[in-house]
């Protein structure tokens, strides 16, 4: 590395003062995660300010920033806030180079702003605050040694004599400082890369492959076999749960132990009650065959799948308490501070929602919910499916707003007819002869009676349907195209099983779902 740029005023050049304070952010960033990593992986810093960011920002942005980065949202957010830190950071660096006090004082209140975002977690509590005050303590504490280094290498270089009285090293052409500074600089790195790992790893959290779930009361048969054996490219009829979508506003994944669990279920019961994990597992389990859709899902989108869930009715659980007829909505809360509302009527009618505790014959995955959440046919992941639930409060639409409903999103919001194409996919090249288009359709709480698919202006032809597993699971299709050489469009309309047909024109997902026919382009040689 070059020797620094000598000022007439002694010090080393700008960038050296601008990297080493980012360095010690990046540093003081790695030891606040490792601090949240112990206490609570919410509050780490970054992950702090990036969850204000978040509810602070607009729904219109963030559902560009779903359509744009999909579920590469919250990387792409976390290192945005990241960057723009460290950038501020280096700022701070410049100033502090003539004017110290000022220079940390501000580094430290950049620090503190993570303070400030883990206090306005509906869930932090005083553990919350201890990352964002290892973070600012640490970020001042390096920062202030790395440019004190900086200032001894600057005096050496400008006056040897003043340089020794400064504390710097007896070699009078600074080859020693500069090794000083360098070292300095990678062991900063090296803390800011070992904290974050090190918090990363005890930010895991429990494993849910440890516990054992029961046997079902009512247990399903075997679903049957699907089309993807013979159509190839069309979605799995069951979706594995490393495929299964995530859509949430967590930016770390909630640790939840099945020990300190519990559920509470209140509000405006007669019989308000709480249970641990195990008591949960102890009630009668169903199996049920459940299509969740998420609502930012556009026309064609990926947020969709299906699988078996194994839990307890909701109606079994809200009857215990006894919910009072003047209560129209269930809040329920996650452990990480998120609010949804759903229908009393949805939660307690013969749709048969589930607190689910399985997914596919395995406990919930820690991404998925672990250790339980809300499952609720027909309606829109943000107003029926709760991940990491704690509590179920019974109240009324005009008292309470959940988190969604509070950004102008559909109060009650029941999933609308969707049909999608998986294969061909869009500007795919095919060779002319048979090609087999296929797809899955859904309608929950309807069913699916019939699938449609129209190559350019020509006429409607009728799909043939895949196995059929109930009106709340969705359903793959295909036909058999005879495919001509040239550009063509194809497009995919569903009926359910009321007769009412999907609507052609598109919509956007806010505020109650995305409407419209699925059409791609290919090309046939």
């Amino acid at each position: 590395m070059p020797q620094p740029e000598t000022k007439p005023d002694g010090r080393p050049g700008r960038l050296w003062y601008a990297g080493g304070t980012a360095l010690a952010a990046a540093a003081a960033a790695g030891v606040g995660h490792l601090v949240a990593g112990l206490v609570s992986p919410e509050a780490s810093p970054v992950l702090a300010v990036g969850s204000t960011v978040i509810d602070a920002t607009p729904t219109p942005v963030k559902e560009w920033a779903v359509a744009q980065f999909g579920t590469a949202d919250k990387p792409i957010l976390i290192g945005s806030v990241a960057i723009g830190a460290l950038l501020l950071a280096g700022g701070i660096g410049l100033i502090a180079r003539t004017r110290r006090t000022l220079g940390l004082a501000l580094l430290g209140a950049l620090a503190f702003t993570s303070v400030g975002g883990a206090l306005l977690r509906p869930t932090s509590t005083a553990v919350d605050l201890l990352p964002g005050f290892a973070t600012a303590l640490f970020g001042v504490l390096a920062a202030g040694w790395f440019l004190g280094l900086l200032d001894q290498w600057g005096a050496r270089d400008r006056d040897p004599a003043a340089g020794a009285a400064a504390g710097a090293t007896a070699s009078g052409d600074g080859r020693s400082d500069r090794r000083r500074v360098l070292f300095a600089a990678a062991g900063l790195g090296a803390v800011a890369a070992t904290g974050s790992t090190l918090g990363k790893v005890l930010s895991r959290g429990a494993s849910p492959s440890a516990v054992a779930l029961p046997v079902a009361a009512e247990a399903l048969p075997t679903l049957p076999g699907g089309l993807e054996s013979t159509v190839r490219g069309i979605s799995a009829f069951r979706t594995p749960n490393a495929q299964f979508y995530r859509i949430d506003t967590a930016l770390v994944i909630p640790r939840v132990s099945t020990d300190g669990w519990s559920l509470t279920i209140d509000g405006d019961v007669e019989r308000p009650y709480t249970i641990t994990y195990d008591e949960l597992l102890a009630m009668p389990m169903v199996e049920r065959d459940i299509t969740l859709t998420c609502v930012s899902n556009e026309v064609g989108g990926p947020y969709i799948g299906a699988a078996r869930w194994l839990g307890v009715r909701t109606k079994d659980l809200l009857e215990r308490a006894g919910v009072r007829p003047g209560a129209d909505q269930i809040l329920s809360h996650s452990t990480e501070g998120m609010t949804i509302s759903t229908p009393v009527q949805a939660l307690t009618d013969d749709r048969e929602a589930l607190v689910a505790v399985g997914m596919n014959g395995e406990p919930l995955p820690n991404r998925h919910g672990f250790p339980a959440r809300l499952v609720t046919p027909g309606l829109y992941g943000f107003v029926g499916a709760t991940k990491w639930l704690t509590r179920m409060e019974a109240t009324t639409y005009a008292a309470k707003r959940a988190y969604w409903t509070e950004r102008d999103w559909a109060t009650d919001a029941p999933i609308l007819t969707q049909s999608r194409i998986d294969t061909p996919r869009g500007l795919d090249r095919r060779d002319a002869g048979q090609v087999m288009i296929g797809g899955v359709a859904w309608a929950q709480q309807r069913g699916i009676a019939q699938v449609e698919v129209r190559v350019d202006d020509g006429p409607w032809q009728v799909a043939t349907l895949g196995p059929d597993a109930g009106i709340d699971y969705w359903r793959q299709w295909y036909l058999a195209w005879d495919a001509a050489p040239g550009r063509h469009s194809l497009s995919v309309r569903a009926t359910d099983l009321t007769g009412e047909l999907q609507p052609e024109g598109r919509t956007t997902p806010f505020p109650e779902g995305a409407r419209g026919w699925h059409t791609i382009v290919v090309t046939i040689d």
